[in-house]
């Protein structure tokens, strides 16, 4: 170091540069060292403390504390510091509601709300111990959310709470927790409806699509969460009544148009469809712009300026954190040069640019309306991607060519692609080409109409010819999926329509139609149709749900029970997500004893078994609790 060796005689010095030099390397060699053992000594102060202590010490601080460790489930969740932080405050206010709602965070890392069911029973009214609001009657004035913010008066229950059968009773407590979190795009293109200037809705694609509420942090353990700490999906009363809660800049919900004025007044209301038209529209001139939370609908005025952009930013509902979405991700990059696109500029000048290897990235959740051609050099990368936190829309009017040269890759990367089927031509001959999708989208039925139907359901959203492919997809959502004999698709934490072709590797992924290949080996999946496997000598089926009359290899530890989903609908928020009531069988089936299926990473099933455990230490004598999924 130039600092040690500057502390040196200066005789020393002149000596040493006189000569070769070896003392200021000496001194090098020597300073390194010691730098090595200040970071050292500052990481042992550092490690006294649970916020900044290294991982590998939290559970010996834990100890010290009394902490009990626990054990299973993902690693957003699975490190206990939070837990250690909170140990003794957790003892300190033992029982309450605010505790529950913090342990329950902590544990699972979903947003939580503890009832205490008693609070909210009927009861017979004394003159000396009045308790307003507890009456039999509800009153019907007064707007309430229903489930974990309902405080209206209920009668008894007498099932038992932790079944999840029984709520209001003497003894029971509920922790309501929301699996789904709201997920913002900022600054998102409106598309119109039906060519209106006036008419428009969030969803890139033209559907509907209901808005969710950025829930706010909560910085004391001792406050108990209200509606606006939650991803609460959003309803047309709750949001007219807190409209400045949620809808402005810096908030949950604003309209905006890029080139022109917006409305500067704005109204909460149901646009559903009429006859030609949306409900409660807005008088021309009136300046009032009409907003439905419900449908993901807004309502001009007046027609924006044909030069002009309606723009939203917005919150919408994701149970999974697969296929593209506004969420937080890993970004790779290629080898090579790095090209920028942003408001829906041209990609293909791009695509050519970094055809001998490079990454063209895309910085926004615009809309690009083109159909690119995909290509690289031998033995080259091309990396197609979106920003961190974006999901821009490539809206294709055919099919995308993808053309890696011989030994090359093509890697799509947080993409919404629609309007054309992702297209690996044939090169030829039978040289390894490789395709890998990565938090992407394509489209089931390459376009969706205004009612959520698919467009063309039987086209294909991926369609691979070269027969030496090889295809990686992970944490993607898909259509229809057709290769060619002899390729080798891997499917990983994915949802497809169905499959067809060469040899498949299916791992925690959920195909809602049938599977035919020419050899499969699945685990940890769900398939709702029939697996159909030509080769049956090779491969294994395991731990996953196959449906009866397949035709597949050996299986070990397969079922064929049906499963539960919140939603098969495509682009709702439970979208391919298991119902909490789904048959155990399938909740806890996988080898890792997580669900079967795409929504295998989450370990629901340890999440809700560590909060149990969490719970039976930290209730107080008497109570008994349960757990109740709001979404």
């Amino acid at each position: 170091m130039t600092d040690l060796y500057d502390l040196l005689p200066r005789v020393h010095r002149l000596r040493d540069e006189l000569g070769d030099g070896q003392l200021r390397q000496l001194m090098g060699v020597i300073g390194a060292q010691l730098g090595v053992l200040e970071e050292s000594l500052d990481q042992f102060y550092d490690d006294l403390f649970v916020e900044t202590a290294a991982d590998w010490a939290v559970p010996y601080i834990g100890d010290l504390v009394g902490y009990r460790p626990l054990h299973g489930g993902p690693p957003a969740v699975v490190s206990p510091r939070a837990e250690v932080a909170n140990t003794i405050a957790y003892r300190r206010r033992k029982g309450t509601a605010a505790m529950l709602e913090q342990l329950a965070f902590d544990v699972t890392g979903r947003r939580a709300r503890a009832v205490e069911f008693f609070e909210r029973l009927a009861a017979t009214q004394h003159v000396n111990h009045p308790r307003p609001g507890r009456g039999g009657v509800p009153d019907v004035r007064r707007r309430t959310l229903p489930g974990a913010f309902d405080e209206r008066a209920h009668l008894a229950e007498v099932r038992r709470v932790s079944t999840g059968a029984g709520r209001y009773n003497i003894h029971n407590v509920g922790l309501f927790l929301w699996r789904q979190e709201a997920v913002e795009l900022i600054r998102s293109p409106l598309v119109p409806d039906a060519g209106s200037r006036r008419r428009f809705r969030f969803h890139p694609l033209g559907i509907d699509q209901r808005l969710f509420g950025r829930p706010r942090t909560e910085e004391e353990i001792t406050h108990l969460a209200e509606p606006f700490d939650v991803p609460l999906p959003l309803t047309r009363r709750f949001l007219m009544d807190h409209r400045d809660a949620y809808y402005g800049r810096g908030r949950s919900l604003l309209v905006e148009v890029s080139g022109a004025a917006a409305p500067s007044k704005v109204r909460i209301c149901d646009l559903s469809d009429v006859a030609g038209d949306w409900a409660h529209a807005p008088p021309p001139g009136s300046d009032v712009l009409a907003v439905d939370p419900v449908l993901g609908r807004v309502y001009f005025p007046d027609p924006v300026p044909p030069a002009a952009t309606a723009i939203g930013t917005f919150h919408y509902g994701l149970a999974m954190r697969v296929g593209g979405g506004g969420y937080q991700r890993d970004v790779s990059t290629a080898d090579g040069r790095v090209r920028e696109v942003t408001g829906g500029a041209a990609i293909q000048p791009h695509l050519n640019a970094v055809a001998s290897g490079g990454t063209v990235h895309i910085a926004d959740n615009w809309v690009y309306r083109e159909t690119p051609s995909v290509a690289t050099g031998p033995g080259r990368t091309v990396l197609l991607r979106a920003a961190h936190r974006r999901r821009p829309h490539l809206a294709a009017a055919g099919p995308v060519p993808l053309r890696p040269g011989p030994g090359g890759t093509i890697v799509l990367d947080g993409l919404l692609i629609s309007g054309g089927r992702l297209a690996f031509e044939d090169a030829g001959d039978l040289e390894a080409r490789t395709l890998i999708l990565r938090h992407c989208t394509l489209v089931p039925g390459l376009t969706r109409t205004a009612a959520n139907a698919p467009a063309d359901p039987g086209a294909p959203s991926l369609a691979v010819a070269h027969r030496a492919a090889r295809v990686v997809i992970e944490r993607c959502v898909l259509g229809r999926v057709e290769v060619a004999g002899g390729v080798e698709v891997t499917v990983r934490d994915s949802v497809l329509d169905s499959y067809e072709g060469g040899s498949l590797t299916l791992a925690e992924s959920t195909v809602l139609g049938t599977a035919a290949a020419t050899r499969v080996d699945i685990s940890n999946s769900i398939v709702l149709g029939a697996v159909t496997a030509r080769r049956r000598q090779e491969g294994c089926v395991r731990f996953s749900r196959v449906a009866e009359g397949s035709l597949t290899p050996s299986r070990h530890r397969c079922i064929a029970v049906l499963p539960a989903f919140t939603s098969l609908r495509f682009a709702d928020p439970g979208y391919a997500q298991l119902r909490s009531s789904a048959p155990d069988e399938v909740r806890r089936g996988a080898d890792n004893e997580s669900e079967m299926g795409s929504g295998n990473h989450l370990f629901e099933p340890q999440r809700e078994a560590n909060l149990r455990l969490r719970l039976d230490e930290h209730l107080r004598f008497g109570l008994e609790a349960g757990i109740f999924y709001a979404t």
